[in-house]
């Protein structure tokens, strides 16, 4: 909606590219084929018994170094909904943070909050928007995932880089561990009786299994104590998963695979 040639919509990102597009990023003018950025790697989302569940690793790349050991690829969007990212990490935050901003600006001048679809679709465009710069090796690969309080279930969705959104219905992985991710969710996913503990143990054993194919993606390093982030959406709302929980679950994965 326009009033005398300004936005009046609900959406911020398109407030900002119409009103202010001075304070868009703009990277169709640089050259970075020859610059060594930040990535984040493996991150996964999965829905279970009480909805659904989203986590990922903590280290993020240049090139063959380490960018930082404890990084978040994993940010509460809303009361009942998580973004996930992969890709180049710069964009990525800030993609997750305009995010955030665009379903609160929403919610005010609205006075309600989006559907679940309506959320995904916000994102569609977010990512849509960051095509340019994707096309200059700037991708951002997100997840979102989420409690869907109409239909009662955890849903998520994945993305390309035009924006192209598809429903999963139980399980995805992205980042340059995302195979290893999905090939070991695929052998321990059991949608209908998947408990909470259930859910844990299934993601950190895929971040494990990423972990040890994959280079690029973290695992527990137990003399720092960095490990994987992980989040539960619910009905009630996010809960950030304990340190407690996570080894936990990890000693139990260890547990398996000794016996195995």
């Amino acid at each position: 909606m326009f009033l005398d040639e300004k936005y009046r919509g609900s959406s911020f990102a398109e407030y900002l590219r119409v009103d202010h597009p001075d304070l868009l990023p703009d990277f169709r003018h640089v050259d970075f084929t020859k610059a060594v950025l930040m990535h984040g790697t493996t991150v996964l989302s999965l829905v279970y018994r009480d909805g659904a569940l989203m986590a990922g690793d903590r280290l993020a790349t240049m090139g063959h170094q380490v960018g930082t050991r404890d990084v978040e690829k994993v940010f509460k969007i809303d009361e009942t909904g998580c973004m996930a990212i992969a890709g180049v990490a710069g964009p990525a935050v800030e993609m997750a943070r305009m995010f955030q901003l665009e379903l609160e600006h929403f919610q005010k001048l609205e006075g309600h909050d989006l559907t679940f679809e309506g959320k995904a679709n916000r994102l569609s465009f977010l990512v849509r928007q960051n095509l340019p710069a994707a096309m200059q090796g700037l991708a951002v690969m997100p997840i979102y995932a989420g409690f869907d309080a109409e239909k009662g279930r955890g849903r998520i969705y994945k993305f390309d880089i035009t924006g192209g959104r598809f429903g999963e219905a139980d399980y995805h992985a992205t980042g340059s561990g995302g195979n290893e991710a999905n090939s070991s969710l695929k052998k321990s996913f059991r949608q209908n009786d998947f408990s909470r503990e259930d859910a844990i143990a299934a993601a950190i054993e895929a971040l494990i299994d990423a972990a040890d194919e994959d280079r690029a993606t973290g695992g527990f390093d137990m003399k720092r104590k960095i490990y994987p982030t992980c989040k539960l959406m619910t009905k009630d709302g996010v809960e950030d998963v304990s340190d407690d929980d996570i080894l936990a679950a990890r000693e139990r994965v260890l547990a398996k695979h000794e016996e195995a």
